[in-house]
């Protein structure tokens, strides 16, 4: 297959050209619920679901981020319904991660304003590569550290704390436009990914020269992530006038033959 390309076609047929274990790393948001219709395409969740496990790696994962509508009166529960089907058909649950908006729209009714989508992490058997993102501890140095023994009672023992600490799993990004991204192109894609969520992502999952792969590219933040941390990349995206924003976009952010080549 051609890499560094998106292809103007149903995601199952781009999956279809691929051979069994040939991506390291997946990252997409689908249409899902009252979006289901996108342009008029259908969105054939089972299928697709089928085909990310089987092209992606032994040990790569797949960041899936989805919400629920509520319709008549209730959540639909699309988003676990898809986690389940996903554990069904093979995909270890890795880790459920909250994709916080620290901006949401506000909405009416008798609920909170809804401020999270999930960031479902599913694993193919275990991940083969995680670099953390770290953060700055309060405190560093020497301290007592209290356990549980065998024998029920509290042994104290001197631990070193360090400096940095894992982030936790609640990511927080703020949206909308000039914020998510800085190409106003992109705001003409309805729903765009927030640049930095793809770029944590990635750089959490794949080392440099991976192949990451978008089934819905929209408006083309994958790719262009992918671009500027040194990964591959392929989307794949239904809509013509998608493929052509976001073949624009990247035109826009880096040289012809550089985006071509997929590296800065």
């Amino acid at each position: 297959m051609e890499l560094q390309k998106i292809y103007n076609e149903d995601c199952l047929f781009t999956m279809s050209k691929m051979p069994n274990d040939f991506v390291d790393f997946i990252i997409t948001s689908p249409p899902y619920d009252d979006l289901r219709n996108y342009n008029g395409y259908k969105f054939e969740f089972e299928k697709i679901a089928k085909e990310l496990f089987r092209i992606l790696k032994t040990g790569g994962v797949l960041i899936w981020v989805v919400g629920d509508k509520t319709e008549d009166g209730s959540e639909t529960g699309t988003s676990f319904k898809q986690a389940l089907y996903f554990k069904e058909i093979g995909f270890n649950l890795h880790d459920t991660m909250i994709y916080y908006k620290n901006n949401p729209m506000p909405t009416t009714g008798n609920r909170y304003h809804q401020h999270f989508e999930y960031m479902f992490a599913f694993s193919k058997n275990t991940p083969k590569t995680f670099n953390p993102i770290k953060e700055e501890t309060k405190y560093k140095g020497l301290a007592n550290m209290k356990n549980r023994g065998e024998n029920g009672n509290l042994d104290y023992k001197k631990v070193e704390r360090t400096s940095e600490k894992k982030l936790g799993n609640v990511f927080f990004y703020s949206i909308g436009g000039g914020i998510s991204t800085k190409d106003k192109i992109a705001y003409q894609h309805p729903a765009i990914f927030p640049e930095q969520l793809v770029y944590d992502q990635i750089i959490t999952w794949t080392n440099e020269f991976d192949l990451v792969y978008d089934p819905f590219m929209g408006s083309g933040t994958t790719a262009k992530v992918a671009i500027l941390s040194n990964r591959q990349w392929i989307g794949s995206e239904i809509s013509k006038e998608y493929v052509v924003l976001a073949e624009q976009r990247l035109k826009e952010n880096f040289s012809h033959n550089l985006f071509q080549n997929g590296f800065i």
